[in-house]
């Protein structure tokens, strides 16, 4: 009977770490942007996008985000931050390694919005699985990357949009 008690007692003070060491992490390149200049802006169909992106994610407990410094990322995640009420972290886009650990060890459901070179690039380090380049024309793709008791899980999700 000491024993069964025992392992109840180890099994229930067990499953909050392992639950913990669960979360998600969510990346996308920023929505559509406007074609003229250095840091263009997002195009109405951009706005769009990133709001449904809001819409979607705000079921999936975010507790952080985090973009590049660019216009048409940051406006990318800011429906998401103002619906959740997070600020936006910035990172540095040059140093992904570093940002996949940090990523890793702080073990909490994010949204990562990037670029087309950075985003499947930072997909492959989180997942330690071969992504596939983004054209210049996707905007739709979505990653999931989940960590489950120490294994990481991805799924590649598509964000339909229509714009006229």
């Amino acid at each position: 009977m000491i024993k069964l008690n025992l392992l109840i007692v180890f099994a229930l003070l067990l499953q909050p770490c392992l639950a913990s060491d669960n979360f998600t992490i969510y990346l996308v390149r920023h929505a559509e942007k406007q074609t003229e200049g250095k840091n263009p802006r997002l195009t109405p169909c951009g706005k769009k996008r990133a709001e449904q992106l809001a819409t979607l994610l705000s079921v999936a407990n975010i507790k952080s985000i985090y973009s590049t410094s660019y216009q048409r990322t940051m406006s990318t995640a800011a429906p998401l931050s103002r619906k959740q009420n997070i600020a936006i972290k910035n990172y540095d886009p040059r140093e992904l390694e570093q940002f996949a650990l940090h990523l890793k060890q702080l073990k909490e459901n994010a949204l990562i919005v990037g670029h087309s070179n950075t985003t499947p690039q930072l997909t492959q380090l989180l997942s330690n699985q071969k992504i596939a380049a983004l054209s210049e024309k996707e905007f739709q793709t979505l990653y999931q990357v989940q960590f489950i008791e120490g294994q990481s899980y991805l799924t590649k999700l598509t964000q339909p949009l229509t714009c006229k």
